[in-house]
């Protein structure tokens, strides 16, 4: 392989590095600080980041790089704006609520769940939110449970997966990891292994609904 050839390889690998970390960035991001995770020189990233900005003005990409105080970020395109505002407005877009996150997280790990079980882990009436995750389309019906009553059972749709970029379930990560102690790694356990129990909530369980 000639010297120009490896060099030109190199100098899209940084093309492409530097995109890729443009997307994932919140704020702007400074010429110094892509200089020092690339390893490149100030001169050569700042080439490539004028690069890719006519790139996205000439291709009249959906997004365009712009050079700010702080640094370098990428902006919508200013002429999709009234359509995305209307997008982010959209109820499908909007972000979920602290309670609606429980409750997902909830019927996520313990599915099949009904809505008594998923108020008394809370301690608070679910309903709420199990209807905001239901339109989201986040959360579904999956049968009756054997129980008094045969309440409801929910668990998970596709379009969570999706949303949590997860194959399949067995991606969520481990409730453990997250616990303080030994006895709450043990109370985990005890309840996913147990799907007709519920996690023991310090609060007075809420009347079922169901």
């Amino acid at each position: 392989m000639s010297c120009q050839r490896s060099k030109l390889i190199e100098l899209k690998q940084l093309k492409s590095t530097i995109e890729s970390i443009l997307f994932v960035i919140d704020e702007p991001v400074s010429l110094r600080k892509l200089s020092e995770v690339t390893g490149a020189g100030k001169d050569v990233v700042k080439d490539v980041l004028d690069s890719l900005g006519l790139e996205y003005e000439n291709d009249y990409r959906g997004f365009l790089l712009r050079e700010v105080a702080d640094g370098y970020r990428l902006y919508t395109n200013p002429a999709n704006a009234s359509v995305v505002e209307s997008f982010i407005s959209s109820s499908d877009c909007k972000r979920l609520t602290q309670a609606a996150l429980e409750t997902l997280a909830i019927i996520a790990y313990k599915q099949p769940v009904t809505r008594s079980q998923i108020s008394e882990i809370r301690g608070v009436n679910a309903e709420g939110s199990i209807a905001t995750l239901m339109q989201r389309k986040l959360v579904e019906e999956t049968g009756r449970s054997n129980s008094v009553g045969n309440p409801i059972l929910y668990g998970t749709t596709k379009k969570f997966l999706e949303s949590a970029g997860l194959k399949t379930l067995k991606g969520l990560p481990n409730l453990e990891d997250f616990a303080p102690d030994e006895q709450t790694k043990e109370q985990i356990r005890k309840s996913l292994d147990n799907k007709d129990e519920t996690i023991p909530h310090p609060s007075s369980p809420v009347p079922s609904t169901d």
